[in-house]
């Protein structure tokens, strides 16, 4: 069974409380998951699967737990080599051009890297819901299969 690392970015902790309702939900499956808080590029790379669940801070930006990992992953540039991932980008759509922009950063890098994206990005719009972790739950279970092998 695949082994799944959720990453996470976030600010105020919204983000953080899905990657573990996420995680529960994985627990409760049978599968091996893992939320990383404060990643390295080990943590992209290892697993056989990634989730990404990220809130977006100031202009469209990363949030600052996950900015020094990015960068590093721009730096050194591992290939993922087709790795299965899915990006679920947390944001606020009155914030315009920079919505889910810390989604898109981490969307844009993976498949860069020669990631495997088996789904769109998710875009969870906080002005439209006050429960993320339910859409990126129903979400996840859409996916899971190709995600988690």
């Amino acid at each position: 069974m695949a082994t799944l690392n959720i990453i996470v970015g976030s600010v105020y902790g919204n983000a953080e409380n899905v990657a573990e309702e996420v995680q529960s939900y994985c627990e409760d499956q049978g599968f091996d998951a893992e939320v990383f808080k404060d990643p390295d590029v080990s943590d992209f790379t290892d697993p056989q699967a990634l989730l990404v669940i990220t809130s977006t801070t100031g202009a469209g930006d990363l949030p600052p737990n996950l900015e020094f990992p990015i960068d590093e992953l721009r730096t050194q540039f591992p290939l993922l080599e087709q790795k299965p991932f899915a990006v679920a980008a947390l944001g606020d759509s009155s914030y315009g051009d920079s919505y889910c922009g810390g989604g898109r950063i981490c969307q844009e890098l993976l498949t860069e890297l020669q990631g495997f994206p088996v789904a769109d990005m998710l875009e969870v719009d906080a002005m439209e819901t006050l429960e993320p972790e339910q859409d990126v739950l129903n979400w996840f279970k859409g996916i899971q299969d190709k995600l988690i092998a």
